[in-house]
């Protein structure tokens, strides 16, 4: 018997509504006709445009839309059918959509350089295993910028993590989510495994990363043009036909012109990539200062913390795992912070994923740090990191 999932965390903030798409979604709020499982032809042509513009040229045909990453990456593990292969950790709601999907998932640790993808010998021995006891491996989903850690992966790991995938016929699902979001435009290279394996490979990205409003659910899979990608591509359209996976179409407007990356979308990214690096870099410094360990983050919102330096002072508080403190520091700073077991960590490991995002009261504030030439330089901000810094240094303090 598997052991019970932790339950299922609840939402967390976003960025403000970007007032270009609020408008695009009152202009459609009188259309009454349904959005067609997989999205329509304005959607799916916008789709086409938007993974054009990151070097993956891209038909209609090989595009699935669907209100949401969760029902969309259910709807693909659903369609290949078998085992799915994740990462520990990995985003909270990848292992919840596996089990879901009907088959077995499995986690393979990480590398030390980075969050995202599995390391590739611990994926052949973990491949092998399952074959062995009788198991069907299918599906490796990994994340090229990764949900929990923040990371980018190399692309000569990447490079070896395609190449084992590929040798054990599994099919890549690539959540490139925060892939635009990367702090440093001169730091590590963004590659995706559709760029080297493309015949192997379905990228997946959820609007709600950058494009459009959390509260808005939207994503988009690309799927290879091949033979086989089109059979997986019927099934999928099945599978979310089905499940009524269908977009309303005020948000359809929304999220096609959100993939059409007008202007102001595309200073909306680019403000948001500015303002998580400063808060993530920040945190980051806090973090090391009070004794945790962490990868620096190069991407998105997030960052993943191990507090097990600290462990001596934390059982004085009466904080011995993961989910004890995820109780503490939520408390503390107002705004859920997922403990390890919600990552398919370990939970007696004192890891914890930080969002500093969330540490900004609401929207006004969200918004002002927005729009800042210079985020750490708001007052919001600077009172937020604070807070967080005399949270940490109490945890610190035993």
């Amino acid at each position: 018997m598997q052991p019970i999932a932790p339950a299922p965390a609840p939402p967390e903030c976003g960025l403000p509504v970007l007032a270009e798409l609020a408008e695009q979604l009152a202009a459609a709020a009188g259309r009454a006709g349904p959005e067609p499982a997989g999205g329509g032809p304005a959607l799916r042509a916008a789709g086409c445009g938007y993974f054009a513009r990151r070097g993956l040229w891209t038909d209609e045909g090989q595009l699935v839309a669907a209100p949401g990453a969760q029902p969309l990456l259910l709807a693909l593990l659903a369609s290949v059918g078998g085992d799915v292969l994740l990462t520990r950790p990995c985003a909270a709601w990848y292992t919840p959509v596996a089990r879901l999907a009907g088959g077995a998932s499995y986690h393979v640790p990480v590398p030390a350089e980075c969050g995202g993808v599995p390391d590739p010998f611990a994926l052949l021995e973990t491949v092998r295993r399952i074959r062995g006891e009788g198991g069907r491996p299918r599906a490796l989903v990994l994340s090229v910028a990764d949900d929990p850690t923040g990371t980018l992966v190399p692309p000569e790991t990447l490079h070896e993590v395609c190449e084992a995938a590929e040798a054990e016929e599994l099919l890549i699902i690539s959540d490139e989510t925060w892939r635009d979001t990367r702090y440093d435009a001169h730091g590590t290279m963004v590659v995706g495994p559709a760029e080297m394996r493309p015949d192997h490979t379905v990228v997946l990205t959820d609007l709600a990363g950058c494009l459009a409003p959390a509260a808005w659910p939207a994503a988009l899979a690309r799927l290879p043009d091949t033979a086989y990608g089109r059979a997986l591509r019927a099934r999928t359209l099945s599978t979310c036909a089905a499940v009524r996976a269908q977009f309303a179409p005020p948000v359809a407007a929304a999220a096609a012109h959100a993939l059409d990356e007008p202007e102001p979308v595309r200073a909306r990214t680019a403000a948001a990539a500015r303002l998580f690096g400063a808060l993530a870099t920040a945190a980051y410094g806090r973090l090391t200062l009070a004794g945790a360990l962490c990868r620096p983050p190069q991407a998105g919102p997030f960052l993943y913390a191990d507090l097990g330096e600290l462990r001596s002072a934390l059982a004085a508080r009466g904080i011995t795992d993961s989910v004890e403190l995820e109780d503490h520091l939520s408390a503390r700073l107002g705004s859920l912070t997922p403990g390890a077991h919600r990552f398919a960590d370990t939970p007696d490991a004192l890891r914890v994923r930080f969002s500093p995002l969330a540490l900004l009261p609401d929207d006004a504030a969200r918004q002002r740090a927005l729009d800042a030439a210079a985020p750490l330089q708001s007052p919001d901000v600077a009172r937020a990191l604070a807070a967080f810094g005399a949270v940490l240094g109490e945890l610190a303090g035993g």
